[in-house]
């Protein structure tokens, strides 16, 4: 049995796409660092234990970390069966938090439990990337009686309804917002009609005029970012001021003075901790590894000919992104501001627990398959001709 089990890890470790891994690996290490520059200011001036949200931390990377390897090793089958399983309950539980959820800063989107509070919403990115990558590609090899295809697009555009309600609800537009472009790329990407496309981006454009009209938050935000004289940028100020601070080689680990001033210096705004205590270079770094991620995901994915791997690691890879981007860009001031932690790095357990999901199953989609594989394949493939209608995913890469 021990050499058995010896073997599938071999053939795991062999056909994992390691440097992704790696990059992973570097992120939480970052994580447990910059948790120790930033944390024990900001738990003393809420008069807490100055390790408090360092044990915290911590474990939630720790935990994080085997999130990450222990959803890796899964098969494809068994990383779509996660995603509807897990997208179920966490839809359940998003709408929860419109009747039992915690209020803070005027939104209800976290749920307390006896050792963590926890945001739902976080675990609806991956699983919905996952779910929608699922239905669109089932709908080109299912056919249903009567010679009707599997009606995938008509569900993945219910299930996005649902989570679009929800989350205006609460309110929290930062994360509908890398949803809705999360949904808007799988739709590219499974080869969706220039003029629909066209006409999703106009939707966009009114749905951001209209959160600007509608949320008295939003319209703030947007002021604020576009007219830097009027009303209040201390935080964002403050985050400017770091990185000048820091110059190219940071003024040195505990050295770093906005983690006294900053409020979220260990969340929103630990981007600029880093660039404070370790300089340009360690944030071109971080951007590098981030970027490395990313990229390599996106290639990998247009390698493959299995339409739900193609459409599931992109849309992944690029909510996965999308957050980090959002963050850097709001503490840079490229965009407005806009509370989003930075994987891996930030604190935060539910976002820490998110993110690990997401790229466990990008590992576990990318892993490169052998011998069985072509069977797979074999099953994947589409059932009837009428089934491709569409466009191609990718040229030259139909099933």
């Amino acid at each position: 049995m021990s050499r058995i089990n010896a073997g599938a890890i071999a053939r795991w470790w062999r056909n994992l796409d390691r440097v992704t891994l790696s990059c992973v690996g570097i992120l939480i290490g970052l994580g447990y660092i910059l948790m120790l520059a930033a944390s024990p200011a900001v738990a003393s001036r809420i008069g807490a234990s100055r390790d408090m949200f360092i044990f915290k931390q911590v474990a939630f990377l720790t935990l994080a970390g085997l999130i990450v390897l222990i959803t890796s090793t899964l098969s494809r089958s068994a990383v779509r069966n996660l995603a509807i399983f897990g997208g179920i309950i966490a839809l359940g539980a998003t709408a929860m938090t419109l009747v039992h959820g915690m209020e803070i800063k005027g939104a209800r989107r976290w749920i307390s439990l006896p050792l963590m509070s926890v945001q739902p919403s976080e675990f609806l990115k991956p699983c919905f990337a996952v779910v929608t990558a699922w239905l669109l590609a089932s709908r080109r090899r299912i056919v249903l009686r009567g010679n009707i295809a599997f009606p995938g697009m008509l569900l993945a555009f219910i299930g996005f309804g649902a989570i679009l309600a929800l989350l205006k609800s609460q309110p929290d537009i930062g994360m509908l917002s890398v949803i809705t472009m999360v949904f808007m790329t799988q739709l590219f990407v499974d080869g969706l009609r220039l003029y629909w496309v066209t006409l999703c981006v106009a939707s966009m454009v009114g749905a951001f005029g209209m959160a600007y009209i509608a949320f008295p938050h939003v319209r703030s935000r947007v002021q604020r970012f576009l007219h830097p004289d009027v009303g209040d940028h201390y935080q964002i100020d403050t985050a400017l001021r770091a990185f000048g601070n820091g110059g190219l080689t940071g003024r040195g680990p505990g050295e770093g003075r906005v983690k006294d001033m900053l409020p979220d210096a260990h969340a929103d705004f630990v981007f600029a901790v880093a660039g404070e205590e370790y300089g340009l270079l360690l944030c071109v770094g971080i951007i590098v590894v981030f970027g490395t991620i990313v990229i390599r995901t996106l290639l990998k994915a247009m390698r493959e000919d299995d339409p739900f791997i193609i459409i599931a690691t992109s849309g992944l890879v690029t909510g996965f992104g999308l957050q980090a981007f959002v963050n850097m860009g709001s503490t840079l001031h490229l965009i407005p501001t806009k509370g989003m932690t930075l994987p891996f790095i930030s604190y935060g357990g539910s976002s820490a627990m998110s993110v690990a999901l997401t790229m466990g199953m990008v590992l576990a989609l990318t892993r490169h398959q052998v011998g069985p594989s072509k069977v797979v394949q074999a099953a994947n493939a589409p059932l009837h001709p009428t089934t491709f209608q569409d466009a191609p995913l990718i040229e030259g890469r139909r099933s």
